[in-house]
């Protein structure tokens, strides 16, 4: 037996608006300079990338994404160094709840 969890930021009526979906959608888009290949290689229809990255925008009150229009090369995008920092922060908090988590988890179930 062991435990898992998940971690999410919510809005004042308690609504997810970002956690582990959203970073790797980001991080996805800084590797791949791309929001549609993103979408694709998570098994995600371009709408729904779009709105994650939309409405984490709004909820944060910070650019996350830029996005080029076609052109000769085509378009693209790339994720701003608020989104970088917003990563960080979160994978930072990711791990430390993980860490307490499992000190919990140890004293109650492994009377450690």
């Amino acid at each position: 037996m062991y435990f898992n969890y998940k971690v999410w930021l919510v809005n004042e009526e308690n609504k997810k608006f970002f956690g582990i979906g959203p970073v790797l959608l980001l991080k996805k888009i800084e590797k791949l300079g791309s929001l549609n290949k993103a979408a694709i290689e998570m098994n995600m229809s371009y709408s729904k990338a779009a709105i994650l990255i939309k409405n984490a925008e709004k909820e944060l009150s910070a650019k996350l994404l830029v996005r080029q229009v076609g052109g000769k090369d085509g378009g693209g995008s790339y994720i701003t160094e608020e989104a970088k920092e917003l990563i960080k922060k979160y994978d930072e908090f990711y791990v430390r709840s993980g860490g307490a988590i499992e000190k919990i988890y140890n004293e109650i179930f492994q009377g450690k």
